[in-house]
């Protein structure tokens, strides 16, 4: 599969009736896609993926979910936005290589980054280098792996929230305000919840959602440790709402998992994001979300954009 491929089975999602638009940009200026499912009042969830380069098979899954949640008009109360794509730029090198990259320097950057491997298959990282689930401001540069130089994975940037695509998901959540966070990975079939700092009642709180969505996925629900600068992280330690973080595919495949094994991992995870809106609508009495940002005429204007629904289409993405 090509980059293009990919994001054309984002695009095709409009001919069946959902309506996408933009979540931000990233470094090179692609559009990273997004779409919502059922009302936009009431209690509203967000699902992104793709933010690691390799991990596509986590777009392709949030793909299906979005189709078979609004297909057979599953979504009765509240609703789900999904981000399909957060690292396009990342994406694009993983599945086309650097030869997609329209700059001779920026190639011998990333080609060193890569411990001069041509092979970018595994690459996680965007087109900076940095691995954008380190760049969150959330204890940023206190993980066990991380990493303080340029690298394919790993590298938290040079301060946090450095990155375009991160400044982008940051101000899109900000925006539409969600009550839970889901972030798609590969591989594991864990769903990591919790972070340092937590209260009680709120750390019971995000144990208990999580031992649902466990017992709805057959992964095993993990409490983070020794892992920060995450968007999950970010997502609890900012703005206070239940946000976990959902690896998919076993952990004896190879990275990165091939498309065959998209259904077996979409019918175990096809009634996440439905779960995840009902426990979050059940919680809303414990779940504060906090008006932390005062949102300038600009931002106004686009959080009334996606609230009505005033989406552009992109039929006409060509490649790059």
């Amino acid at each position: 599969m090509s980059y293009q491929e990919l994001v054309q089975k984002i695009v095709q999602l409009q001919d069946e009736g959902l309506e996408l638009f933009n979540a931000g940009k990233s470094v090179l200026g692609k559009n990273i896609l997004a779409t919502h499912v059922g009302s936009f009042d009431g209690t509203q969830i967000l699902i992104q993926a793709g933010i690691h380069a390799r991990e596509y098979i986590t777009t392709l899954l949030l793909i299906e979910q979005a189709r078979y949640l609004y297909l057979n008009d599953l979504v009765k109360q509240g609703g789900i936005y999904f981000v399909f794509l957060t690292n396009p730029d990342g994406a694009e090198i993983a599945l086309d290589g650097i030869s997609s990259v329209p700059c001779d320097i920026t190639k011998e950057y990333l080609k060193l980054g890569n411990n001069n491997n041509d092979d970018f298959s595994k690459f996680k990282a965007n087109i900076n280098l940095v691995d954008l689930n380190t760049n969150f401001d959330a204890n940023w540069g206190m993980g066990a792996q991380n990493l303080f130089c340029p690298n394919s994975e790993n590298f938290v940037g040079f301060y946090p929230n450095s990155e375009r695509e991160v400044q982008s998901l940051i101000n899109f959540t900000r925006q539409v305000k969600p009550s839970l966070t889901i972030s798609y990975h590969s591989k594991g079939e864990v769903i990591y919840y919790g972070f340092e700092g937590m209260s009680e009642q709120d750390l019971i709180r995000d144990e208990n959602i999580g031992e649902v969505l466990s017992n709805l996925t057959g992964y095993r629900l993990i409490f983070t440790q020794n892992s920060t600068g995450g968007y999950k992280d970010w997502c609890i330690q900012t703005l206070k709402i239940p946000a976990y973080t959902i690896e998919v595919g076993s952990d004896s495949l190879e990275h990165p998992l091939k498309e065959e094994t998209l259904p077996e991992i979409f019918e175990k995870n096809k009634d996440v994001p439905l779960t995840a809106l009902n426990l979050a609508i059940q919680y809303q009495s414990s779940i504060t979300v906090q008006k932390i940002f005062n949102l300038n005429t600009m931002e106004k204007k686009y959080e009334k954009s996606y609230g009505n629904c005033n989406t552009t289409r992109f039929y006409r993405l060509t490649k790059r």
